[in-house]
């Protein structure tokens, strides 16, 4: 069966899954400070689907960093792979936080529109074709091995979940358009650039906290956090490594609480003359 191409599906899609931001800013009560500052729908669309789901904030924070923000919500049909939070951690280390950084926005667009097809596309008729063309113009393979639906390397774990606009299938990979492989980054370790992490962390995470959803802001923490790690001493001095480390392993209390303690440990390192 054919794949529709469209270029005017990106900005849409992506701009639905990030207006999660915005309907529940209303319910935020504490306030999470920025850096050197102190209406939904009735019917679930993908973004609220996904919210709701609990696994995919990093995929989440990743469409924030996108830029996409004050696109319009989509009325689709689109079919999303979506991988869950345990997917991107299966990346390379430091493969989000060198994606998350502004300069590589282009880089991160692509690989999330080569999750997105046009069309409400099930795995029933996934599985009558070998490849599919994604929003980024770019296939995926599609194949089924002893039952189980295959994206590219990616394995299909939830088949069909709906949404008002569309359909979401989760998937245990990242998939990574061609070019985005050949450029996978080894890690992060440039000097002078553990500061510019850390603000964008915070004026990434902070906002998403205000407006209600400290999980989304809990995954940038942790993200830059784990980079934050892998520099050297030097640059990020190894008592901040140390509260860093302490902040990650904690994993009690409400997201609200993770994110505070990571905020905390980000801001000290900081004070700490991480460069």
């Amino acid at each position: 069966m054919p794949f529709p191409r469209s270029h005017a599906l990106i900005a849409s899609l992506l701009g639905a899954l990030l207006s999660t931001t915005v309907t529940l800013a209303q319910q935020a009560s504490a306030q999470h400070p920025s850096r050197g500052t102190s209406t939904s729908s009735t019917s679930p669309t993908i973004p609220q689907v996904a919210k709701t789901a609990g696994q995919f904030t990093t995929l989440l924070a990743a469409v924030d960093a996108a830029g996409l923000t004050q696109t319009l919500l989509g009325r689709g049909p689109f079919t999303l792979f979506a991988p869950t939070d345990d997917a991107f951690k299966r990346l390379p280390n430091g493969t989000v936080a060198e994606l998350l950084k502004p300069e590589n926005r282009d880089k991160l667009r692509a690989i999330l529109t080569y999750h997105v097809i046009a069309g409400r596309v099930t795995a029933a008729q996934a599985r009558t074709v070998r490849t599919a063309e994604t929003v980024a113009d770019l296939d995926v393979r599609i194949s089924d091995v002893n039952g189980e639906l295959r994206i590219n390397d990616a394995t299909v774990r939830i088949a069909d979940i709906p949404a008002s606009n569309g359909v979401i299938h989760v998937i245990d990979r990242v998939l990574l358009p061609p070019d985005a492989r050949a450029s996978e980054p080894a890690g992060v370790s440039a000097s002078g650039s553990a500061t510019s992490l850390i603000d964008y962390a915070i004026d990434r995470g902070a906002p998403l906290y205000n407006d209600g959803q400290p999980a989304s802001t809990v995954a940038i923490y942790e993200v830059v956090a784990s980079a934050l790690l892998a520099f050297n001493d030097r640059d990020v001095p190894d008592e901040a490594k140390r509260g860093l480390r302490a902040a990650l392993r904690e994993s009690r209390g409400t997201p609200r609480e993770r994110a505070v303690a990571l905020r905390r440990a980000l801001d000290s390192a900081r004070q700490m003359g991480a460069r």
